[in-house]
């Protein structure tokens, strides 16, 4: 079971994903206190340390975190880690108004009462490509409406948690909005759908990971309209998006629109019935020529995983 855990760890901090609570907590690499590990050249690395204070030297942490597994086998890794809350529950907003979300993300993002995760589930598209698992995939007892919703969490102590509720339906204007709250077994297992991406178990096409400002939610979700399955995470940061019929033409347009709005995209699982895709990271020259430098520097023989990140290394 250790060895399970040490796993999955390795794997958050070898592609940098983080959960829901990114927008707060910060991402895995702002929790990564030092590793050990091994390069392409045989030699033993290590960085940081095991307790939090500042260190002298090149913080590599941060270098080798989204790194895929393309510089260095880890063998050690050291976290900073938080306990975990008392209790959470999660409001649940029934909105489909683009512009009402893109504004209500923007409250939640300067609002004092500490929400943990905020998320929108719209609608999905009438399109026979995309399997339609959305009303299953979120069934709850507590939550009243089938239609798109923005869910937000919060995190505490129970009486904390009500109070801050009360709060936020004042700063935020909600008292005449549709709205359900999920209790706490409730919100465990919304969460734990929504980290785990489960709206897209078994497709067969084509899923997309998209990091862009916040403020430029508006612009993405007018751009996705209901021609794609998605939904948003991070208040408004992160899209995870399914694309059927992908081809490199097509990839091609949305990363132009994603690199205009300031965003990045990369491709998680391509799809069954489709060649491979050349470039799965959004990437400029400059950058693609740092990323060379950094691998030559540590793995010169190309021995870890050669073109996962980038073709050409």
């Amino acid at each position: 079971m250790q060895n399970y855990w040490v796993s999955i760890a390795a794997g958050y901090l070898s592609c940098n994903f983080s959960g829901s609570r990114r927008f707060k907590s910060g991402s895995v690499r702002d929790h990564v206190l030092g590793f050990r590990g091994v390069n392409g050249k045989g030699d033993i690395i290590k960085s940081g340390g095991t307790v939090v204070k500042n260190v002298t030297g090149y913080d590599l942490s941060k270098l080798i975190t989204g790194s895929f597994g393309t510089l260095i086998a880890l063998t050690e890794i050291t976290f900073k880690v938080l306990p975990t809350k008392d209790s959470s529950s999660t409001l649940v907003i029934h909105e489909d108004s683009k512009e009402e979300i893109a504004k209500l993300f923007n409250n939640i993002q300067s609002s004092s009462n500490e929400i943990s995760g905020s998320v929108f589930i719209p609608i999905e598209p009438a399109n026979k490509k995309y399997i339609q698992n959305r009303k299953k995939i979120f069934k709850f007892n507590d939550l009243k409406n089938e239609g798109p919703f923005l869910a937000l969490r919060m995190e505490g102590s129970k009486k904390s948690i009500d109070e801050r509720i009360r709060d936020l339906t004042i700063e935020m204007d909600l008292k005449n909005k549709k709205k359900s709250l999920l209790d706490v077994h409730q919100s465990l297992l919304f969460w734990e759908r929504i980290n785990n991406l489960e709206i897209f178990s078994n497709t067969k096409n084509t899923l997309v990971r998209v990091v862009i400002p916040p403020s430029k939610c508006i612009n993405l979700m007018k751009y996705l309209d209901h021609s794609y399955k998605y939904y948003i995470d991070w208040c408004g940061s992160l899209f995870w998006i399914e694309i059927s019929d992908m081809s490199e033409e097509k990839l091609l347009s949305i990363k132009n629109y994603i690199t205009k709005l300031g965003g990045y995209l990369t491709v998680i699982k391509n799809s069954e019935n489709s060649t491979p895709l050349n470039d799965i990271f959004t990437i400029d020259e400059m950058r693609l020529n740092i990323s060379k430098k950094i691998k030559e520097s540590f793995d010169p023989k190309r021995i870890f995983n050669p073109g996962k990140m980038y073709r050409s290394i």
